[in-house]
């Protein structure tokens, strides 16, 4: 169990009393009804985005500031209570969760200690033993309903589209990417039901055995147009702009209809990745100057950008993968939000979490894969485009779309050497002012405000919304002011025991 100095507490302390609760942040006063309640928040903050649980503050409705420091001695059998119940009364149980001892001055002016404890947001869903299955909204826990389960279930990545099995006829996936595949494996034809029962790509249903979804998208011709029939889509768009900006109107500001890229997955990466290079190749002249550019990204990047949107998307959703070239940028959609763990914010760090592992492994044993399975491809984008002088992808999770989708951007545009610090001070302090990038850069304000119009027009930073003009501030768009709260953990010098 984590204990803090007072130099760390107090800053702490200072944030938690100056709040209400929040999606992320909820204060209780210790007492023996408080464990129920301490369960179901621990519970909705991990189903949900994570969040801070301080023991020993009463709420901002019966006191303010400082007067609501009770501290925990109030009940020290139920703080016990509560951690012991955390083993053993979350199913599954949730990794990660962190106490801290937080000494302070009491609202009657004694020494005492508050705790604080932070609950990841997990790759799983929990419930609590004979309590339900809890999420949090704005500033409360509400319990879910089956198909809310269900639903968190598939966002989540701990259920899949890809392996419920699908009415389609066995002859229709007995074709030449079935046989590239068993080429791949180095096997004999033999009989494809067998095989694809073994390798967990058919299941029974009844006395019947059928496909699943993925035997499908690896296997055949048409995998969208099969699956059109239950409601999912499984192809690719390209669309090309003039321009930097989809232009709303009569004619849009397509240079050439989109592109349609169907068929087995492998054979999508393929095209898609060919088509791009294709398109990207000639160059382009600029509408507003007549100046004449051409595309800088690494043919690695927009390979592994496609191969990622392919395997990692929700294919129960009624939507095609969509990629943009505009004349600055290209932006592949995928539908379906990040997996497990993985933001926008962690996703350069955070390893490989595979929403679809039975297409992530089969993938993998054609002939010429597209993917190694070695969680190290979205790294790869990152090294290659800053050895290249450009800006890092931007990952984006789009909820407020339907249905929700992930976004990366490539930027065809040199990064200037200013941006590392610029962002290597963001990462560590938050958003970033005027007066700030003057001070890093060395500029005037009327330079600075420049600059980061530059980079808000770019898409690498964006306004933090609710500040003043004259107190104006930026952030990158994986941030969130209230998602930074956890990071308080991060810099402790003292032991990090996980209580669970």
């Amino acid at each position: 169990m984590l204990e803090w100095k007072r130099e760390k507490a107090e800053p702490f302390l200072k944030t938690v009393l100056a709040s209400g609760e929040t999606q992320q942040l909820e204060t209780k006063r210790v007492s023996g009804k408080m464990v129920g309640k301490a369960l179901e928040t621990v519970c909705a903050f991990a189903n949900t985005r994570g969040g801070w649980l301080v023991l020993g503050v009463d709420d901002t409705t019966k006191a303010k500031e400082w007067d609501r420091l009770y501290g925990i001695d109030e009940n020290r059998e139920a703080v016990d209570e509560l951690l012991r119940k955390l083993n053993t009364h979350l199913l599954p149980a949730v990794e990660g969760i962190t106490a801290v001892r937080i000494p302070c001055t009491l609202r009657n002016g004694m020494d005492g200690t508050v705790m604080a404890l932070h609950v990841p947001a997990s790759d799983k869903v929990h419930s609590i033993l004979d309590d339900g299955t809890w999420s949090r909204g704005e500033a409360s826990n509400r319990e879910m309903n089956a198909s809310e389960i269900t639903e968190l279930s598939y966002r989540r990545g701990v259920k899949s589209a890809e392996s419920e099995p699908v009415s389609v006829d066995f002859d229709l996936l007995d074709t030449d990417a079935w046989r590239l595949f068993l080429q791949g494996r180095g096997l004999l034809s033999g009989d494809l039901r067998d095989r694809l029962y073994r390798l967990g790509l058919a299941k029974r249903v009844g006395n019947e055995l059928q496909p699943v979804r993925a035997a499908v998208l690896l296997f055949a011709d048409e995998p969208g147009a099969l699956l059109a029939g239950i409601g999912s889509r499984a192809d690719i768009r390209v669309f090309h702009y003039r321009g930097n900006v989809v232009e709303e109107g009569e004619v849009p500001n397509l240079k050439k209809p989109p592109k349609t890229i169907s068929g087995p997955l492998y054979r999508q990466i393929a095209q898609a990745h060919a088509y791009l290079l294709e398109e990207l190749a000639a160059g382009l002249t600029l509408a507003a100057s007549g100046f004449r550019t051409v595309h800088r990204y690494p043919e690695r990047v927009i390979k592994e950008a496609i191969t990622n949107a392919v395997i990692h998307r929700d294919y129960r959703l009624n939507r095609d993968i969509q990629i943009r070239i505009f004349d600055n940028r290209i932006e592949v959609f995928s539908p379906g939000l990040f997996p497990g763990r993985i933001t926008p914010a962690n996703i350069h760090r955070a390893g490989s979490f595979a929403r679809n592992p039975l297409i992530a492994r089969n993938l993998r044993e054609f002939s010429e894969p597209p993917n190694v399975d070695a969680g190290e491809g979205v790294r790869m984008m990152f090294n290659l485009m800053r050895a290249n002088n450009l800006y890092p992808p931007v990952y984006r999770e789009l909820r407020e779309q339907a249905p929700e989708s992930v976004s990366v951007t490539l930027l065809n545009e040199e990064r200037p050497p200013i941006w590392e610090q610029v962002s290597d001070w963001i990462d560590r302090n938050g958003p970033i002012g005027n007066a700030d990038l003057c001070q890093i850069a060395g500029v005037d304000t009327l330079r600075a405000s420049k600059m980061l119009k530059r980079w808000v027009d770019q898409g690498v930073l964006e306004q933090v919304e609710g500040r003043a003009k004259r107190n104006m501030a930026y952030r990158k768009p994986t941030q969130t002011e209230t998602g930074r709260q956890p990071d308080l953990l991060s810099d402790t010098e003292d032991n990090n025991d996980d209580i669970a």
